[in-house]
C-alpha cells in the first residue's frame, strides 16, 4: 500500500512539474495567462516557471508570417476592373498590445485583410488603368506600404511587405485593352519620329549653311591674295622697266624664254626672219 502511495505522489509531482514549467523557442512568444487575463509575456527562449493549474500560456509567432488575400475585383480611375491577387508579410511586434486588441492569428488577418485592401482600392482607385498596368514592377506595392504607414502600429503588428502577386485585366476586356494600349504606343513613337526627322533636317541645313559661308570665306580669301599676288607681279614688272638696261636685259630675258618654248621635238634649229623682233636679239648691235 505504501508503494502504492508513493508511485501516486512521484505522478503528481512529476503532472505539476510539468505544468509550471514554460518551453519557449525562438520562433516564438508565450502569454502567461491568470484566469484569462495576460499576466506577463515571455519574449526570451529558454524555460521559465509557472504556478500549475492556476496560470495558463499562450504562443504566438515570432517569425514572418505569410498571408495571402483572396483575388478580388477593384476600379480604376477610369473606371476600368482590374482582378488583383496579393499576399501580405507581417510579424508580431508587440505580443502584449497583440493579445489585448487581436488576441489571435485569424483576427489578425481579418484586419490585415480589410487594411490591405482599402489601402489598395484606394490607390488604384486614384491611378488610371495604363498607369497601374506600368506601376506592376513594384511601385503600386511602395504606394500600398506608404499609404497604410503605422496603422498596424495600433495592433502590435508590423506589415513587412505588401506584394502583388497577379494584377491584370478581366478576361472579356483585355485584348481591347492591350490593342488601345499598343495603338498608343505607335503613335508616340511616330511623333518621336517626325520630332527626330525635324531636327536633323534643323542640324542639316544649318551645317550647309555654315559649310556655304565657309567656302565663300574662303574664296573672297582666295581673291584676295590672287589680287595681291597680280599686284605684287606688277609691282616687279614696273621695276623691270624702270630704267633703259633694266628693260633691255627683261626683253632679252623674255625672248629667251620664248626661243626656248618654241624649240619643241627632236628638232632643235630654230628659223626666225631677219624682221622678227625675236631674231633682234641675236643680232650684235
Amino acid at each position: 500500500m505504501k508503494k502504492y502511495i508513493i508511485g501516486i505522489i512521484i505522478i503528481i509531482a512529476v503532472v505539476i512539474g510539468a505544468s509550471s514549467v514554460i518551453i519557449t523557442y525562438d520562433d516564438q512568444y508565450k502569454l502567461v495567462r491568470q484566469f484569462g487575463k495576460v499576466d506577463r509575456v515571455i519574449t526570451s527562449s529558454g524555460l521559465n516557471l509557472k504556478l500549475p493549474f492556476v496560470e495558463q500560456t499562450d504562443t504566438l509567432p515570432r517569425n514572418v508570417q505569410l498571408y495571402d488575400m483572396a483575388t478580388s475585383d477593384v476600379i480604376t480611375k477610369d473606371k476600368k476592373t482590374m482582378v488583383t491577387d496579393t499576399f501580405v508579410l507581417w510579424k508580431i511586434t508587440d505580443p502584449l498590445l497583440f493579445a489585448q486588441t487581436l488576441n489571435s492569428i485569424p483576427n489578425a488577418e481579418s484586419r490585415i485583410n480589410t487594411v490591405v485592401y482599402n489601402s489598395l482600392k484606394n490607390i488604384i482607385g486614384s491611378m488610371d488603368q495604363t498607369d497601374v498596368i506600368s506601376a506592376r514592377d513594384g511601385a503600386l506595392s511602395t504606394n500600398i506600404m506608404e499609404s497604410i504607414d503605422v496603422t498596424m502600429d495600433q495592433y502590435g503588428i508590423e506589415l513587412v511587405s505588401v506584394e502583388t502577386k497577379h494584377l491584370d485585366l478581366p478576361s472579356d476586356n483585355k485584348t481591347a485593352v492591350y490593342e488601345r494600349m499598343i495603338s498608343e504606343r505607335e503613335q508616340m513613337a511616330a511623333n518621336y519620329t517626325a520630332e527626330g526627322k525635324s531636327d536633323s533636317q534643323i542640324i542639316k541645313n544649318n551645317t550647309d549653311k555654315e559649310i556655304t559661308i565657309q567656302l565663300a570665306e574662303a574664296q573672297a580669301k582666295a581673291e584676295e591674295i590672287i589680287a595681291e599676288g597680280e599686284a605684287e607681279y606688277m609691282r616687279i614688272l614696273s621695276a623691270a622697266y624702270s630704267n633703259e638696261k633694266k628693260s633691255e636685259f627683261y626683253s632679252f630675258v623674255r625672248s629667251l624664254d620664248a626661243a626656248k618654248e618654241s624649240l619643241t621635238g627632236s628638232n632643235k634649229t630654230l628659223i626666225l626672219d631677219s624682221t622678227s623682233p625675236l631674231a633682234q636679239i641675236f643680232t650684235i648691235k
